[in-house]
């Protein structure tokens, strides 16, 4: 007499399948948001690359002295820049928009660069130009628009006021354009840091241009 066996799964069986699914979703999830921020802050470090090559090219039309104040709009030129995303941070969750008004930005310059002269600046690798330009939300938040002189420094940022952390690694870092137009993924401690230490001896010359 032949047996009859059952094709279907019994309740135990079906438990384990959906554990082992479970398990290794709860693997593949960190993955994936890794992959992720990774992504997001190589955009990032584009965007400001971007950015420091156009003004090298307003540099090159103005005897080498930075913005007087506002520069988004001065950069936005069919020889500079031809984008408004470009000044939106992959970490800027605003919904886009190129009507210049409404546009996010942000991005800010270092309010310390404001009008000098490039060749004023003491240690231009480490002097910070450019940085994403935060508001002081607990969460990675911006403010910045195009009407607006967004700046950046050690303290706070305008609009927005003091961030408390990078924009990634669980916001222990940053991205940040120095003068000398390289882009740098820095941590966090180090970015706002301008007291010189063992490890960090020319911290001043970070936010301030004269610094010796």
């Amino acid at each position: 007499m032949q047996r009859k066996f059952s094709l279907g799964f019994t309740l135990i069986e079906l438990l384990v399948v959906i554990t082992i699914i479970a398990i290794l979703a709860s693997f593949a999830y960190p993955v994936f948001t890794g992959i992720q921020e990774r992504a997001r802050v190589t955009q990032d470090m584009n965007n400001l690359r971007q950015i420091g090559l156009a003004t090298q090219l307003y540099l090159n039309d103005n005897d080498a002295a930075l913005f007087p104040s506002g520069i988004w709009a001065t950069l936005l030129q069919p020889k500079y820049l031809a984008t408004w995303k470009i000044f939106q941070s992959p970490f800027d969750k605003r919904t886009p928009s190129e009507d210049g008004t409404s546009s996010p930005v942000s991005y800010g310059l270092d309010k310390n660069a404001i009008g000098v002269l490039t060749d004023k600046i003491t240690n231009p690798t480490l002097f910070v130009l450019f940085a994403p330009a935060q508001t002081s939300s607990t969460t990675v938040t911006f403010s910045g628009l195009p009407a607006v002189a967004v700046t950046v420094d050690k303290d706070t940022s305008a609009p927005g006021g003091k961030a408390v952390g990078g924009t990634h690694n669980n916001r222990k870092r940053i991205d940040a354009c120095m003068a000398d137009l390289h882009v740098e993924n820095m941590q966090w401690s180090q970015f706002i840091n301008a007291t010189s230490k063992p490890g960090d001896e020319k911290a001043t010359q970070r936010w301030d241009p004269a610094a010796p």
